[in-house]
Parts: structure tokens; sequence; C-alpha cells
């Protein structure tokens, strides 16, 4: 773990278990915390409001976001402001555009200027970057979430997009870039050599940290082992 405990980026752990949620807070080298409305949907939340209050009940120390789920600017703004009051460490996710297409540029705006913590979510361009940041109050903290594992699912290299990422929200300097919904372990390290703030990592890729830095002739026995040893419990016969 000392390869995890030196790095920059920050790792927020993604997800909508309340149990994985309050086990991964205690691990030291998680930083912060996000969900989404599809990640609780999946692990059966039916009360938005009663799961919320109930997580930061317990998690006060470090940044949280819960995004709003309307599909209506008016009625955004109404769930940011109360999402907002729900404790001084909360982040509010607002979708970079409505299933229209319609931008949230105002509606950041609107929102920042009441000094409303924005996480503005699934951005995939560096057009999209760059209006999100141009909306951003330099004084505000705030999050601008990349989605450079779903870029990388269209055969993109994110890389390139994600380093003239992190140089365009220089000119916001409370405001930081994060590398969402990565594919695999080593996004994490990406992501910090190119600078990027926070990285959200699922429950099930931090449980691989237990592989960083693992001696690959180990690992290579371990995967030859693992072989062998479903091969006879299958009880395959040629």
């Amino acid at each position: 773990m000392n390869r995890i405990e030196k790095l920059r980026v920050k790792i927020f752990a993604d997800g909508a278990d309340k149990a994985g949620i309050f086990e991964m807070h205690d691990k030291p080298y998680i930083k912060g915390m996000t969900t989404n409305p599809t990640l609780m949907r999946k692990a059966g939340i039916t009360d938005y409001r009663a799961f919320a209050k109930d997580i930061l009940a317990v998690i006060t120390d470090c940044p949280i976001s819960f995004e709003v789920f309307s599909d209506d600017f008016k009625e955004m703004e109404r769930q940011a402001l109360e999402i907002a009051g729900w404790g001084a460490n909360v982040y509010v996710k607002i979708p970079v555009t409505n299933t229209r297409r319609e931008p949230c540029y105002s509606l950041v705006k609107k929102l920042v200027s009441q000094k409303v913590k924005v996480n503005v979510t699934a951005l995939m361009t560096l057009e999209q970057v760059r209006d999100v940041v141009a909306v951003l109050d330099p004084m505000i903290p705030s999050y601008v979430s990349v989605f450079a594992g779903r870029i990388a699912d269209t055969g993109r290299d994110p890389l390139p997009m994600m380093a003239a990422a992190v140089e365009m929200l220089k000119v916001a300097p409370s405001s930081e870039l994060i590398w969402a919904s990565p594919r695999e372990l080593l996004n994490i390290f990406q992501a910090d050599a190119i600078g990027c703030q926070v990285i959200t990592v699922t429950n099930d890729l931090l449980k691989k940290l237990s592989l960083v830095g693992y001696d690959l002739d180990d690992y290579s026995l371990d995967t030859v082992k693992m072989f062998y040893k479903d091969a006879q419990l299958a009880n395959y016969k040629i």
C-alpha cells in the first residue's frame, strides 16, 4: 500500500451500499465519497432523503456528492438547494445537460452565486469542460467530473483529454477535476501522473488495491493455481 499512500490524487469511494460506504470511509486512503441515482437504484434505495441523511449522520469529515434527479432546471435548482442544506461537506451533482441536450451552465452559475458547492457531472468533451469552468466561481469549491472510463469505452484514449482538462481548471483554483468511471486500478496512477486531483473508484475496484505492487511472478503462479483448481473442481476429462 505504500505506493497508494504516496499518491497525490485523492481517491473517492463511489457507491450506494451503506455498509460498503461506511467500510470505505474507515480506510485512510479514502478522501471522499460520491454516489448517483443509478447506483442507488441498484442498491435498492427507495427513500433518497433518508438514505442521504443516514450517511451524513456518520460521514461529516470528508466531501460527499449527491445528485439531483429532475430533468427540469427549475426543479433541479430546488433539489440542489435542499441537498446542499444537508451538510457542510455536501457537494451537489448537476448533470452537464438534461435529457434534451440543454446545457446546465446557467443553473450552475446561479447555484455557485448562492455558494452551493457543485459537482458538475457526466462531462465527456473539452468543450463541456471549458463551458463549465467559465461559470464556476474561482472562490467556491467545486468538482468537474469527466467520465474518462466511458470515453475509453468508445475507443478513445482519455489521457490527453484529461491532461488538457487539468490545465483548463487552473483558472478556477477552488475547483478540482474528477477522473470518473475508471475501468482499472491503473487509472489511479494515470490520474496521479497528469495531476488530476480526484478519482472516483467503485468498491469492486477498491478491493483490488491489495494487488498494487504485487510481484508478477507470484501473480502468474496464483493464476495458474486458479485455473488448475477450477479444472479439478469441474472434474473435466478428455
